[in-house]
């Protein structure tokens, strides 16, 4: 009897990527990245297991959004505490912590279980330009989202 094909946690190569978010749309962006967590670019992708690469992203706070999200998207936050509802918009969180929003974004296209917990850990998300991570070599990836005027 042939048993189907289940690689080892020994036999899957990690790889780094990294990822220049700047004039990225959000969405599109964190689709391809949260693919590259999961492994989903390379042949031997099993769902129930972590064979994804590390994936760096760098220049957060120049992300965009089309239409009217500026403004009107909202992000929530609850302390735990009655009445602990913290709601900010898109510009006001890219001010504040820009890095949340991409984590954000990606988190939403994991598995939500402790896979996707696992998942998350190999994202690594800075405002800047600068990462502390140039000792692990990452190959840059290139994300094509659709060109064009951005509102």
């Amino acid at each position: 009897m042939e048993k189907s094909y289940l690689p080892t946690q020994t036999s899957i190569e990690r790889d780094w990527y990294i990822v220049d978010a700047a004039d990225q749309r959000l969405g599109r962006l964190a689709s391809e990245i949260a693919n590259v967590l999961r492994g989903k670019n390379k042949p031997e992708f099993t769902p129930h297991m972590d064979t994804g690469d590390f994936v760096i992203v760098v220049n957060a706070e120049k992300v965009v959004v089309t239409g009217k999200k500026r403004t009107q998207k909202l992000y929530r936050r609850h302390s735990g505490r009655p009445g602990g509802m913290k709601t900010e918009t898109f510009a006001k969180l890219q001010d504040r912590l820009p890095e949340r929003i991409v984590e954000h974004a990606v988190k939403g296209m994991l598995p939500k279980n402790s896979l996707g917990k696992q998942l998350f850990t190999k994202l690594k998300v800075y405002a800047g330009g600068d990462h502390p991570h140039s000792a692990q070599q990452p190959q840059e990836l290139k994300i094509q989202t659709i060109p064009g005027a951005t509102n």
